[in-house]
């Protein structure tokens, strides 16, 4: 008997170490995975891309106080070199993935993803490649108002592109300068999965618009009394520009005009964009709109107006 208890001490021993190498030999955030479901490569801004491979897994039954917790994880493979596995994690809208301290989350919706890490967007406006096409335009000619333009016609990640299919509304009319103050036009409003997952409204748009009967064209008449205007010559064409803010119940309300200073009767561009304050909205929720390609993609479209 003494001679067998130094042997089973020893091997217990041996037992805990192997155990002990194994624990802390893996990977931080490894996890069993299930059955793959998809693979898929996001294109993102800034030339990123992000190859993410789904996992499928058994969900943890809720209670009346709590929602169930989804099974599911996901590896990513980012473009800078670094792959994690991460578990799901309750969402409202599309799927989360998070680490344990939510430092690190990707959160995926249709075909649209995005990173953030520490509370900042590092992988943002991501598209699923096989879903992107080719940069396309279209022609749109309005004949009883003499002009033509082009709408980009792009499924793409990159930074001035956005999806196609503009919403067109040829009765548009402008009314938020008063009574007797309509601007007629059409409005071409954004296409709806470029707000997705952002501050950004749906309502956004750009509209081209027309004032028969002006002496001079100037920006000044599509705004609020009292807004300065300034010459900008962009293209070769010289414009009348003039910006205004407002805000009201958590919503900020951007306007920008570029009147054709030659033309007759006065016609102008205008960028409306509608957006939640960033700040109000919880913590990784959602991801902020990138405001300087949405002001690109509306710059393009207003270079190929031509007046016929």
């Amino acid at each position: 008997m003494n001679r067998i208890l130094p042997i089973i001490v020893v091997i217990i021993a041996i037992m805990l170490a192997v155990w002990f190498v194994i624990v802390h030999s893996q990977t931080p955030g490894a996890m069993t995975q299930g059955n793959l479901i998809a693979s898929v490569n996001y294109s993102c801004d800034a030339n990123k891309t992000i190859n993410a491979s789904f996992y499928d897994g058994t969900s943890t039954p809720g209670t009346a106080t709590t929602a169930p917790i989804p099974g599911g994880s996901v590896a990513l493979t980012l473009s800078d070199g670094r792959s994690t596995t991460l578990p799901q994690t309750i969402s409202a809208d599309g799927a989360r993935y998070a680490n344990a301290d939510e430092s690190f989350i990707f959160w995926e919706k249709g075909d649209g993803a995005f990173v953030m890490e520490n509370n900042q967007q590092t992988y943002a406006n991501c598209i699923d490649s096989s879903k992107a096409q080719s940069a396309v335009s279209q022609t749109y000619t309005n004949s009883s108002r003499g002009f033509t333009l082009q709408i980009q016609n792009v499924s793409s990640a990159n930074a001035a592109q956005y999806p196609a299919a503009y919403s067109v509304d040829e009765s548009y009319q402008y009314q938020a300068l008063g009574p007797n103050k309509t601007i007629d036009g059409v409005k071409f409003t954004i296409p709806g999965n470029v707000a997705t997952g952002t501050n950004l409204g749906s309502d956004s748009y750009v509209s081209v618009e027309q004032i028969p009967g002006l002496s001079s064209c100037s920006a000044t008449s599509f705004v609020m009394s009292g807004t300065k205007a300034r010459t900008v010559a962009d293209s070769g064409v010289t414009y009348s520009v003039a910006s205004t803010s407002d805000a009201g119940a958590g919503n900020r309300y951007d306007e920008t005009v570029y009147a054709i200073a030659s033309s007759s009767p006065c016609t102008a561009m205008r960028y409306f964009i509608h957006y939640g304050a960033f700040e109000n909205y919880p913590a990784g929720s959602i991801r902020q709109f990138n405001e300087s390609a949405l002001m690109a993609s509306f710059d393009a479209i207003r270079r190929t107006l031509i007046l016929q």
